[in-house]
């Protein structure tokens, strides 16, 4: 009975947080200077632990902080707030791409920075567990550049395919929550991170090779 109970608090706990979220939501697409105000200590600690696994693959010596990413990526994010977000899960795909966005440019000027130094390197896109808690893709540095690179190329070919590797990667949405994200079935996404992976390892081994 105490477990059920438990169960039925945190259910109960997540859905009022996703109510307050979509409150909020609704107030910066109304334009409420407040709004944002209102969303980030209800993002907060999930932007923080997206923040965290991120900067967990990156090599010894990265100055960003998890703070630092964080606050990085709202900045970004609060240039948007009149952006058609409807749900919490629509939010986590647009920070998932703002902190690639900011991932990638700090890779950009670490590697200006020691230009003339070592070449680019070649990143082997392994498979990755279907797991938002268990994102095994070795992407650092140069690494990063690589796979942002191809990611462009595979997001020309099929926008959607891209996104769902941000939200997947990136953001480490669950399949349910990129499904909500995208708007488009469970199934479709589960079918769109198997083929975007496959496309992005031969498209990374062939650079390599």
């Amino acid at each position: 009975m105490a477990e059920q109970a438990d169960a039925a608090a945190k259910v109960a706990a997540n859905e009022a947080a996703e109510q307050e979220t979509v409150a909020a939501l609704a107030m910066l697409r109304r334009g409420a200077p407040d709004g944002m105000d209102r969303l980030i200590p209800l993002v907060y600690a999930e932007l923080r632990r997206v923040a965290h696994r991120q900067l967990a693959v990156e090599p010894a010596g990265h100055t960003l902080s998890t703070t630092a990413l964080v606050h990085e990526a709202y900045l970004r994010i609060a240039d948007q707030t009149r952006a058609e977000w409807t749900n919490r899960a629509q939010f986590f795909g647009l920070a998932a791409r703002a902190m690639r966005r900011v991932l990638v440019d700090y890779a950009r000027r670490h590697q200006a920075a020691r230009r003339g130094g070592s070449q680019q390197q070649p990143v082997a896109f392994e498979d990755v567990e279907a797991s938002a808690d268990a994102l095994s893709v070795a992407a650092r540095g140069d690494e990063l550049l690589a796979l942002d690179e191809a990611l462009e190329r595979l997001s020309a070919l099929d926008a959607r395919l891209g996104r769902v590797v941000e939200c997947r990667f990136f953001g480490g949405l669950t399949e349910a929550e990129t499904a909500e994200a995208l708007g488009v079935s469970q199934r479709t996404v589960a079918g769109d991170w198997l083929m975007a992976k496959g496309w992005l390892y031969q498209a990374l081994r062939a650079e390599s090779e």
